[in-house]
């Protein structure tokens, strides 16, 4: 993905501000208060489900590190049914595709909760950094468990719901919290990195070295992302108004952090035992969707459920036609439907 993306049919001032610099959160602040509507309204099937009847509240928030961040909630006027806490991919923020696949969570029922990871999205930090992803889950953690002892949703069962680096968070958090969740859903977790998207065993040796003594710069090598993300085209074009995304290339140590994490998992799956439901594309070729099947063959959980989807790339709920979206979907509320009664 470039760095300085055209958008079509916008004035010099707002590609202005998709050219300004994102490094510190007020730019993404100024960038997601003037794109909020346009991005809501175009041509996705994520942004034509209706929010009616649905509370929305953003907030931002100060954490035991002194970081603010921002979060948002989406709950039905009724009675929800459980609690679905969203944990958004690498370079990614819980607005825009996330506002979607929320309403959608919500207008079925469930009470959905999201947040920006620090340095994501509208939280405060550098974009796209991540000093510690161990940290990184703290901070999570720290914000769903205000969020699950609240009067009005203590009483719920409450799932995870992780989309690629989100998925890793989600079994991180799980690691280290084992019975506080009533389970999972993982949309082509990040439980590896594809081969084809990690750089070489001489490389990753040089850049193992460099993030020690460089490790914010952006000097990672990676593909064209969105092209192995979204399989329809026409939707492809579209992520050009995710004007908050992370697009450079991976920071150092980010990257580096990414790598030891999916190796932290890989070694520790026998010790994921919460109710899953895994689902992935079977073209995937940023997260692997062999090591999804291991998980689903490893994990201890006695209630276990694996979903591979035939020519299907990496983004799921986002860049498939649209019939394979409502497939998705209609998978993932009939498990929580039976998971939450």
């Amino acid at each position: 993905m470039v760095r300085h993306e055209k958008i079509p049919g916008i004035s010099k001032e707002l590609q202005k501000i998709v050219y300004a610099n994102m490094r510190k959160v007020g730019a993404r602040r100024r960038a997601r208060e003037a794109f909020k509507d346009i991005q809501l309204s175009i041509d996705h099937i994520l942004f034509k489900i209706p929010s009616d009847g649905l509370k929305m509240k953003e907030s931002y928030e100060v954490n035991s590190r002194g970081l603010e961040y921002f979060s948002k909630s989406w709950v039905p006027q009724t009675s929800p049914k459980a609690v679905v806490c969203l944990l958004h991919g690498y370079g990614d923020t819980c607005t825009f595709f996330f506002e979607g696949i929320a309403r959608k969570l919500a207008s079925s029922g469930y009470a959905v909760f999201a947040m920006d990871y620090p340095g994501f999205g509208l939280s405060e930090g550098l974009h796209g950094y991540i000093r510690s992803f161990n940290r990184l889950v703290d901070d999570v953690i720290e914000h769903y468990s205000k969020v699950k002892e609240n009067p009005d949703f203590r009483g719920l069962p409450s799932f995870l719901f992780g989309e690629s680096m989100g998925g890793a968070v989600a079994l991180k958090m799980h690691l280290k919290q084992p019975n506080s969740w009533n389970g999972a859903v993982l949309v082509a977790p990040m439980c590896k990195i594809a081969d084809d998207m990690v750089p070489s065993c001489f490389l990753r040796q040089v850049l193992i070295g460099a993030a020690k003594l460089l490790p914010k710069r952006k000097l990672v090598p990676v593909k064209d992302l969105a092209k192995f993300a979204f399989r329809d085209v026409k939707k492809r074009n579209l992520a050009v108004y995710h004007v908050l995304a992370y697009k450079h290339k991976p920071r150092l140590r980010t990257a580096l952090e990414l790598l030891n994490t999916t190796q932290e998992i890989e070694q520790q799956m026998e010790k994921v035992s919460l109710p899953l439901l895994i689902l992935h594309g079977k073209d995937d070729v940023i997260t692997d969707p062999s090591v999804s099947k291991a998980l689903y063959e490893e994990a201890s959980s006695a209630d276990k459920k694996l979903i591979l989807y035939d020519d299907a790339y990496h983004s799921l709920l986002g860049g498939e036609p649209d019939e394979v979206i409502l497939k998705v979907f209609g998978d993932i509320i009939s498990w929580l439907d039976a998971h939450s009664s």
